[in-house]
């Protein structure tokens, strides 16, 4: 498989599991983002490590304003975040995830991934692999708590929408 075909697939799925996201997020009606299942929280948590994730350089890793670094330090963040706070994070992760797909070349089998506690080391394929379920995982995760509030949710997304 060349390496343009490979970007593609990539960018295909991983974009779908983002906007996966995003629909849930966006439907989230404002009396269920901050209740006792804190939508909200779950919602940025994901979003923290999809761009974390994305960070080759993690010892240099910081979200941007107004977030800051309480995941890693397993702790709340001091306010809740508005809805429009956590979508524009997401946007930004969007475009960043796609970007640094758009930049992987042939030498894939020699870039590598390192938190920064260095108990995790994947190839870039991996990583990017590991992401994609995570983020996955999350968006069931917000929309069963909207199955469960309002007895709705968003579809399935097959493919991206935009491609590479």
């Amino acid at each position: 498989m060349e390496i343009t075909q490979l970007k593609s697939i990539l960018w295909s799925q991983f974009g779908a599991s983002i906007d996966m996201l995003h629909n849930a997020i966006e439907r989230c009606p404002e009396a269920v983002w901050n209740k006792e299942k804190k939508f909200w929280y779950n919602a940025y948590h994901c979003i923290f490590f999809l761009d974390y994730y994305l960070t080759l350089d993690t010892a240099n890793y910081a979200p941007p304003p107004p977030f800051d670094e309480s995941e890693f330090e397993d702790r709340m963040p001091e306010r809740t975040y508005t809805k429009v706070e956590v979508l524009d994070y997401l946007n930004f992760c969007r475009d960043k995830c796609k970007t640094f797909i758009s930049g992987l070349s042939e030498d894939l089998g020699e870039v590598y991934w390192i938190n920064q506690s260095k108990t995790m080391d994947y190839n870039v394929i991996e990583i990017l692999l590991y992401n994609m379920r995570h983020v996955q995982h999350h968006a069931a995760q917000l929309n069963l708590i909207l199955r469960q509030e309002i007895d709705d949710a968003p579809d399935w997304e097959f493919q991206v929408k935009d491609r590479l």
